[in-house]
């Protein structure tokens, strides 16, 4: 998909029973690029490299600086105490590094709020107040509702604001020097091509990359090295673990929305894609080149691929509760007929806005789904209800621990 795609508002959400019209964000086409900028590999969420975090940082009260493409060196006077966010990664990464109050503005605060809190309600003392946040996007991105906020740090990519209407680049430095800086970077989701203005130098990064810069702008490489250090053990797990190519079978991660599948592949580079890449399952359309990372197909060319399992994205947000959509598939002529419908294997997958809390629980989420013989069955979800209970033999990380550490315990 070209061009900037038309933001859901709050109303759209609550109007439509909360699912969003899936040309725009919720699709996960929001202007991610139509092609790939460099086709650089991204390995970073598979633990095989480092976060790139250690810019010039201070414990001490004093001002610091932190590193990161597109903005180059950003100055801090001090920790921030409030955080513009619009996506949900960086509030899921303020939540994982003991500030989630910081955050002041979310997109669509009650399909993202609700749906992080599906993980939380398994971490004792851990959530995320959301109710009374504003929608960081709305039908637009507001310059003067920044303003009125006046947020210490903006967690958004000045290269994305950029593609907002209304947004010229001396709109994007005023505010970053009359507010707050920005601090982002959005075309690391898929490695797509960011737009003119912001391309020469622009640089990519693994999940918990941008999450270590993160930890350098709240302080808290503590925190940090605590949480990469338990993502690196489910990583390692999981890789011990995984059978051979040859027995792995095929799948697909998909939104449906109005008889159509919006499908995405499995193992490209980009953050947006940390929880199923390290699983390294067969990507039923691996073949396919849509120009960015997601196509369109209906029943009959989802039929004629028919994968082994069917991971339905936004599967615990409220508007795509799983079996919802499971019901409309099964009760269509092609849809009864996929393999997955028949052997029960259309599963509710996450949101590809993850942070790090959210990137654990859906690898463990995801393990399961694909290889149960290795990692345990998946229990399944049901709509409404904190992620699943897992026995403590079969989860992937120990959620005492994790929570220990967000809360500082």
């Amino acid at each position: 998909m070209s061009g900037t795609p038309p933001n859901p508002s709050r109303r759209d959400y609550l109007r439509g029973g909360g699912a969003l019209v899936v040309g725009g964000l919720l699709a996960g086409c929001s202007d991610d690029g139509s092609k790939s900028a460099n086709g650089q590999t991204d390995t970073s969420d598979t633990g095989n490299t480092s976060s790139t975090a250690g810019e010039t940082t201070s414990n001490d009260g004093s001002p610091y600086s932190v590193s990161m493409s597109p903005m180059g060196n950003v100055e801090f006077d001090g920790v921030p105490k409030s955080a513009f966010v619009i996506f949900p990664q960086y509030a899921d990464m303020a939540v994982a590094l003991g500030h989630g109050d910081a955050v002041n503005a979310i997109y669509v605060p009650e399909m993202s709020g609700k749906t992080m809190n599906t993980y939380y309600d398994r971490l004792d003392g851990v959530s995320f107040e959301w109710k009374d946040l504003p929608n960081a996007l709305g039908s637009t991105l507001n310059e003067e509702k920044l303003y009125q906020l006046d947020s210490d740090v903006h967690f958004a990519d000045p290269a994305y604001v950029s593609t907002q209407k209304n947004w010229s680049k001396s709109d994007i430095e005023k505010v970053g020097k009359n507010v707050g800086p920005w601090f982002g970077n959005f075309y690391s989701g898929t490695n797509g091509e960011p737009p003119k203005g912001y391309r020469d130098g622009y640089q990519y990064y693994g999940l918990w990359d941008v999450f270590g810069k993160v930890a350098d702008v709240f302080q808290e490489k503590e925190r940090y090295d605590a949480l990469k250090k338990m993502h690196d053990g489910v990583i390692s797990t999981i890789e011990k673990k995984l059978p051979p190519k040859t027995e792995r079978p095929t799948a697909v991660r998909v939104t449906y929305s109005d008889g159509k599948f919006y499908t995405y592949h499995l193992n490209k580079p980009g953050y947006w894609l940390a929880d199923t890449r390290p699983l390294a399952a067969k990507d039923a359309f691996a073949e396919k080149d849509w120009g960015s990372l997601w196509g369109t197909v209906d029943y009959e060319t989802m039929l004629e691929v028919d994968p082994d399992v069917i991971l339905h994205l936004w599967g615990v947000s409220p508007g795509y509760y799983v079996q919802d959509m499971k019901k409309k598939i099964q009760n269509h002529p092609a849809g009864g007929k996929l393999s997955a419908i028949e052997n029960d294997r259309f599963y509710a997958s996450g949101m590809r806005y993850q942070g790090p809390i959210m990137n654990l629980f859906q690898l463990e989420m995801t393990a399961k789904q694909l290889y149960p013989d290795q990692f345990g069955e998946w229990p399944g979800y049901e709509k409404k209800k904190p992620y699943p209970e897992i026995p403590e033999d079969e989860r992937l990380f120990d959620r005492t621990k994790l929570a220990d550490i967000v809360t500082g315990k």
